[in-house]
């Protein structure tokens, strides 16, 4: 599956956020993550921030698509953390 995760957390927290995130998604710049991921990847990785967050104060949504096939990505401006394929 494909996500992209955005959080807004507490800054007493955010660095545990990148952290973990940066551990399955790819980092696209400040908050935002994205990348494909197995399900039980996608579970463990909504358990260590549901771990993290303070839910009454921190936000994390997060967007599942089954792939890129009918997706485009755009970008304007800066390009933040350019993405590179590995093989």
């Amino acid at each position: 599956m494909f996500v992209i995760l955005v959080y807004d957390v507490n800054q007493k927290r955010v660095a545990k956020a990148l952290k973990t995130c940066r551990a399955y998604l790819n980092w696209v710049q400040n908050s935002v993550f994205e990348g494909e991921m197995t399900e039980a990847n996608f579970k463990i990785l909504k358990m260590k921030l549901e771990k993290i967050i303070d839910t009454s104060e921190d936000s994390i949504i997060i967007y599942t698509f089954r792939s890129t096939k009918y997706s485009r990505r755009e970008i304007m401006g800066v390009e933040k953390n350019e993405l590179t394929q590995f093989i």
